[in-house]
Protein backbone atom coordinates (compact mmCIF):
# COMPACT_ATOMS: atom_id res chain seq x y z
CA UNK A 1 0.00 0.00 0.00
CA UNK A 2 1.43 3.70 -0.52
CA UNK A 3 0.77 6.97 0.77
CA UNK A 4 -2.10 7.83 -1.72
CA UNK A 5 -3.74 4.21 -1.30
CA UNK A 6 -3.73 4.97 2.48
CA UNK A 7 -5.11 8.67 2.43
CA UNK A 8 -8.12 7.02 0.30
CA UNK A 9 -8.84 4.40 2.44
CA UNK A 10 -8.06 6.57 5.59
CA UNK A 11 -10.92 8.96 4.10
CA UNK A 12 -13.85 6.43 4.22
CA UNK A 13 -13.08 5.11 7.52
CA UNK A 14 -12.38 8.63 9.25
CA UNK A 15 -16.28 9.08 10.41
CA UNK A 16 -15.96 5.49 12.51
CA UNK A 17 -12.37 6.00 13.64
CA UNK A 18 -13.94 9.95 15.13
CA UNK A 19 -17.27 8.67 16.54
CA UNK A 20 -15.45 5.90 18.41
CA UNK A 21 -12.82 8.46 19.88
CA UNK A 22 -15.26 10.59 20.90
CA UNK A 23 -16.85 8.21 22.58
CA UNK A 24 -14.23 6.82 24.08
CA UNK A 25 -12.66 10.23 25.59
CA UNK A 26 -15.57 12.43 25.54
CA UNK A 27 -13.35 15.48 24.11
CA UNK A 28 -14.49 16.55 20.73
CA UNK A 29 -11.50 18.80 20.63
CA UNK A 30 -8.92 15.55 21.88
CA UNK A 31 -10.79 13.26 19.29
CA UNK A 32 -9.89 15.60 16.79
CA UNK A 33 -6.25 15.52 17.74
CA UNK A 34 -5.90 11.84 17.80
CA UNK A 35 -7.61 11.38 14.73
CA UNK A 36 -4.92 14.03 13.42
CA UNK A 37 -2.25 11.76 15.15
CA UNK A 38 -3.43 8.27 13.79
CA UNK A 39 -3.00 9.40 10.05
CA UNK A 40 0.47 10.69 11.02
CA UNK A 41 1.05 7.70 12.66
CA UNK A 42 -0.09 5.31 10.35
CA UNK A 43 1.77 7.38 7.50
CA UNK A 44 5.45 6.89 9.40
CA UNK A 45 4.76 3.32 10.15
CA UNK A 46 3.20 2.27 6.87
CA UNK A 47 6.12 0.21 6.18
CA UNK A 48 5.24 -2.20 8.68
CA UNK A 49 1.86 -2.74 7.32
CA UNK A 50 1.79 -6.29 6.07
CA UNK A 51 -1.65 -6.80 5.54
CA UNK A 52 -1.81 -9.46 7.97
CA UNK A 53 -5.46 -7.84 9.42
CA UNK A 54 -7.49 -5.46 7.35
CA UNK A 55 -6.43 -1.68 7.22
CA UNK A 56 -9.25 -0.79 9.20
CA UNK A 57 -8.24 -3.29 12.23
CA UNK A 58 -4.44 -1.41 12.06
CA UNK A 59 -6.12 1.73 11.78
CA UNK A 60 -8.19 1.64 15.20
CA UNK A 61 -5.13 -0.46 16.91
CA UNK A 62 -3.21 3.01 16.13
CA UNK A 63 -6.34 5.13 17.37
CA UNK A 64 -7.25 2.98 19.95
CA UNK A 65 -3.40 3.30 21.06
CA UNK A 66 -3.30 6.79 21.34
CA UNK A 67 -6.84 7.13 23.26
CA UNK A 68 -5.48 4.98 25.92
CA UNK A 69 -1.93 7.16 26.04
CA UNK A 70 -4.67 10.10 26.37
CA UNK A 71 -6.22 8.71 28.73
CA UNK A 72 -3.84 6.77 31.08
CA UNK A 73 -3.73 9.69 33.75
CA UNK A 74 -6.99 10.16 34.19
CA UNK A 75 -9.87 8.79 36.56
CA UNK A 76 -12.92 7.38 35.35
CA UNK A 77 -16.22 8.42 35.29
CA UNK A 78 -18.71 7.66 38.11
CA UNK A 79 -21.76 5.75 37.26
CA UNK A 80 -24.14 8.69 38.33
CA UNK A 81 -22.46 11.19 36.01
CA UNK A 82 -25.50 12.17 34.81
CA UNK A 83 -26.55 13.27 38.19
CA UNK A 84 -23.91 15.29 38.83
CA UNK A 85 -23.82 17.31 35.85
CA UNK A 86 -27.82 17.54 36.04
CA UNK A 87 -27.11 19.20 39.09
CA UNK A 88 -24.68 21.66 37.61
CA UNK A 89 -26.47 22.64 34.61
CA UNK A 90 -29.27 23.45 37.00
CA UNK A 91 -26.91 26.09 38.67
CA UNK A 92 -25.28 27.00 35.87
CA UNK A 93 -27.88 29.83 34.52
CA UNK A 94 -25.63 30.09 31.07
CA UNK A 95 -25.69 26.16 30.45
CA UNK A 96 -29.24 26.32 28.86
CA UNK A 97 -29.35 29.41 27.29
CA UNK A 98 -26.45 28.02 25.23
CA UNK A 99 -28.30 24.78 24.71
CA UNK A 100 -31.26 26.54 23.87
CA UNK A 101 -29.86 29.07 21.12
CA UNK A 102 -28.45 26.14 19.85
CA UNK A 103 -31.67 24.57 20.06
CA UNK A 104 -33.83 27.26 18.07
CA UNK A 105 -30.47 28.28 15.57
CA UNK A 106 -28.76 24.75 14.63
CA UNK A 107 -29.62 22.80 11.66
CA UNK A 108 -27.87 20.19 14.18
CA UNK A 109 -30.01 21.50 17.39
CA UNK A 110 -33.04 18.86 17.39
CA UNK A 111 -33.57 16.94 20.64
CA UNK A 112 -34.77 13.63 20.38
CA UNK A 113 -34.45 10.86 22.96
CA UNK A 114 -32.65 8.34 21.09
CA UNK A 115 -30.43 11.16 20.55
CA UNK A 116 -30.21 11.07 24.28
CA UNK A 117 -30.07 7.38 24.77
CA UNK A 118 -26.65 7.78 22.58
CA UNK A 119 -24.66 10.12 24.86
CA UNK A 120 -26.50 8.76 28.33
CA UNK A 121 -24.21 5.13 27.08
CA UNK A 122 -21.20 7.47 26.21
CA UNK A 123 -21.02 9.02 29.78
CA UNK A 124 -21.89 6.06 31.52
CA UNK A 125 -19.58 3.94 29.62
CA UNK A 126 -16.65 5.84 31.01
CA UNK A 127 -16.91 4.45 34.38
CA UNK A 128 -16.08 1.01 32.71
CA UNK A 129 -12.47 0.00 33.37
CA UNK A 130 -10.80 1.26 30.04
CA UNK A 131 -10.10 -2.11 28.35
CA UNK A 132 -13.98 -3.46 28.87
CA UNK A 133 -15.24 0.16 27.94
CA UNK A 134 -12.96 -0.13 24.47
CA UNK A 135 -14.09 -3.90 24.16
CA UNK A 136 -17.43 -3.01 24.66
CA UNK A 137 -17.20 0.05 22.15
CA UNK A 138 -15.36 -2.44 19.23
CA UNK A 139 -17.65 -5.29 19.53
CA UNK A 140 -21.04 -4.14 19.98
CA UNK A 141 -21.18 -0.56 18.18
CA UNK A 142 -18.10 -0.90 15.00
CA UNK A 143 -19.00 -4.52 14.62
CA UNK A 144 -15.20 -6.09 15.07
CA UNK A 145 -15.12 -9.91 15.48
CA UNK A 146 -12.92 -10.70 18.99
CA UNK A 147 -10.19 -12.31 16.37
CA UNK A 148 -9.91 -8.71 15.35
CA UNK A 149 -10.19 -6.77 19.06
CA UNK A 150 -7.33 -9.34 20.17
CA UNK A 151 -5.41 -7.41 17.55
CA UNK A 152 -6.57 -3.89 17.80
CA UNK A 153 -5.85 -4.13 21.74
CA UNK A 154 -3.17 -6.43 21.11
CA UNK A 155 -4.67 -8.89 24.15
CA UNK A 156 -5.71 -12.66 23.98
CA UNK A 157 -9.28 -14.17 23.03
CA UNK A 158 -9.59 -14.90 26.66
CA UNK A 159 -9.32 -11.19 28.41
CA UNK A 160 -11.33 -9.93 25.20
CA UNK A 161 -14.03 -12.35 26.05
CA UNK A 162 -13.84 -11.61 29.62
CA UNK A 163 -13.60 -7.65 29.24
CA UNK A 164 -16.77 -8.33 27.02
CA UNK A 165 -18.51 -10.23 29.35
CA UNK A 166 -17.90 -8.14 32.70
CA UNK A 167 -18.58 -4.96 30.83
CA UNK A 168 -21.65 -5.87 29.02
CA UNK A 169 -22.69 -7.20 32.21
CA UNK A 170 -21.95 -4.03 34.05
CA UNK A 171 -24.18 -1.63 31.75
CA UNK A 172 -27.21 -4.10 31.52
CA UNK A 173 -27.33 -3.59 35.66
CA UNK A 174 -26.73 -0.03 35.65
CA UNK A 175 -29.40 0.68 32.98
CA UNK A 176 -31.84 -1.90 34.93
CA UNK A 177 -31.67 0.92 38.06
CA UNK A 178 -31.15 3.78 36.63
CA UNK A 179 -32.95 4.31 32.97
CA UNK A 180 -36.58 5.11 33.97
CA UNK A 181 -37.36 4.65 30.26
CA UNK A 182 -36.85 0.47 30.57
CA UNK A 183 -37.52 0.37 34.38
CA UNK A 184 -40.60 2.10 35.74
CA UNK A 185 -38.24 2.55 38.88
CA UNK A 186 -35.60 3.84 37.49
CA UNK A 187 -33.81 6.95 38.88
CA UNK A 188 -32.68 8.62 35.80
CA UNK A 189 -35.81 10.71 33.86
CA UNK A 190 -33.28 12.71 31.84
CA UNK A 191 -34.49 11.97 28.34
CA UNK A 192 -38.07 12.30 28.88
CA UNK A 193 -37.15 15.43 31.46
CA UNK A 194 -34.85 17.17 28.77
CA UNK A 195 -37.61 16.24 25.48
CA UNK A 196 -40.32 18.71 27.71
CA UNK A 197 -37.30 21.68 27.93
CA UNK A 198 -36.34 21.03 24.04
CA UNK A 199 -40.00 19.95 22.70
CA UNK A 200 -42.67 21.48 24.47
CA UNK A 201 -45.66 20.75 22.19
CA UNK A 202 -43.96 17.31 21.45
CA UNK A 203 -46.45 14.18 23.11
CA UNK A 204 -43.97 12.59 24.91
CA UNK A 205 -45.82 9.35 24.65
CA UNK A 206 -45.64 9.32 20.93
CA UNK A 207 -42.19 9.49 20.93
CA UNK A 208 -41.68 7.04 23.38
CA UNK A 209 -43.18 4.35 21.49
CA UNK A 210 -41.61 5.00 18.29
CA UNK A 211 -38.41 3.53 20.36
CA UNK A 212 -38.09 -0.10 19.84
CA UNK A 213 -36.48 -0.42 23.53
CA UNK A 214 -38.94 1.40 25.53
CA UNK A 215 -41.86 -1.18 23.35
CA UNK A 216 -39.91 -4.09 24.48
CA UNK A 217 -39.22 -2.76 28.09
CA UNK A 218 -41.98 -4.56 29.84
CA UNK A 219 -41.04 -7.75 28.64
CA UNK A 220 -37.98 -7.41 31.30
CA UNK A 221 -35.36 -9.15 29.12
CA UNK A 222 -32.62 -7.28 30.45
CA UNK A 223 -29.51 -8.21 27.69
CA UNK A 224 -32.31 -7.99 24.55
CA UNK A 225 -33.01 -4.40 25.94
CA UNK A 226 -29.29 -3.91 25.92
CA UNK A 227 -29.38 -5.36 22.38
CA UNK A 228 -31.56 -2.88 20.88
CA UNK A 229 -29.60 0.11 22.68
CA UNK A 230 -26.88 -0.77 20.74
CA UNK A 231 -28.76 -0.79 17.88
CA UNK A 232 -29.58 3.08 18.27
CA UNK A 233 -25.99 4.10 18.97
CA UNK A 234 -24.84 2.28 15.88
CA UNK A 235 -26.87 4.40 13.76
CA UNK A 236 -25.99 7.36 14.77
CA UNK A 237 -22.98 9.34 14.47
CA UNK A 238 -22.31 11.99 17.25
CA UNK A 239 -20.75 14.19 14.76
CA UNK A 240 -23.18 14.29 11.70
CA UNK A 241 -26.53 13.65 13.57
CA UNK A 242 -29.71 16.63 13.56
CA UNK A 243 -28.40 16.68 17.16
CA UNK A 244 -24.93 16.70 16.91
CA UNK A 245 -24.03 20.07 18.46
CA UNK A 246 -26.39 20.20 20.87
CA UNK A 247 -25.37 16.80 21.96
CA UNK A 248 -21.32 17.92 21.82
CA UNK A 249 -22.44 21.17 24.01
CA UNK A 250 -24.21 18.76 26.99
CA UNK A 251 -20.99 16.59 26.28
CA UNK A 252 -18.36 19.00 26.28
CA UNK A 253 -20.31 20.35 29.84
CA UNK A 254 -20.16 16.83 31.43
CA UNK A 255 -16.13 16.36 30.71
CA UNK A 256 -15.77 19.81 32.63
CA UNK A 257 -17.87 19.00 35.32
CA UNK A 258 -16.44 15.49 35.85
CA UNK A 259 -12.98 16.90 35.44
CA UNK A 260 -13.57 19.35 38.51
CA UNK A 261 -15.94 16.72 40.56
CA UNK A 262 -12.94 14.48 40.50
CA UNK A 263 -10.34 16.50 40.95
CA UNK A 264 -12.14 17.25 44.07
CA UNK A 265 -13.49 13.89 45.35
CA UNK A 266 -9.18 12.77 44.64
Amino acid sequence: MDIEELSTEFEIIRGQLRSYILRITASPSDTDDIVQDTYLKAHEKLDTFREESSLKTWLFAIASNLAKDNLRARRRWTEDVTDICRAEALSHKGFIAEAMNIRMTSAQGHFEIKEHITFCFTCISKSLPLEQQLCLLLKEVYGFKVAEIVTILDSTEAMVKYYLHTGRSKMINVFDGRCALINKEGTCHQCSELNGIYNPKQKLQEELVKIDMVREAEKGDKEHLFDLRMKIIQKIDPFESPAAELQLHHLEHNSKVMEKYLEKVA
